[in-house]
């Protein structure tokens, strides 16, 4: 079961030159689905849908980490998803503009993976 309140806490408490660049990236994640389930999970803000889909990491300073646990399974031909190891995926938003930007693929991919989850 996620919890979102431990999630509020732990943004409210995080000191971080990208806070609001986190925030905003939550904010998107979260308002795809009502069924997507959050908690502070690897250290940062955690996602869930039927299985860990992807996880923020917040120990990195210069930019938004969004991390696809399973972002092999996922398509993005924006060139926004970048293949990592262990079939790990990343998105890296680096400001504000950039979140704006990439908005609409991440609402993307989120979408994406639910479906995947529910073939």
């Amino acid at each position: 079961m996620g919890d979102t309140k431990k999630v509020d806490d732990f943004l409210s408490k995080l000191d971080h030159p990208m806070k609001a660049e986190i925030v905003a990236v939550r904010d998107i994640i979260a308002k795809v689905s009502p069924d997507i389930e959050e908690d502070i999970k690897w250290g940062g803000p955690s996602f869930f849908y039927k299985e860990d889909m992807a996880s923020l990491n917040p120990r990195v300073k210069n930019y938004v980490p969004v991390i696809f646990h399973k972002g092999s399974l996922l398509s993005d031909e924006t060139g926004l998803l970048e293949a990592g190891p262990k079939g790990r995926a990343y998105v890296k938003f680096h400001s504000m503009a950039e979140v704006e930007a990439g908005r609409e693929t991440l609402e993307k991919l989120v979408n994406d993976w639910i479906k995947i989850m529910d073939q």
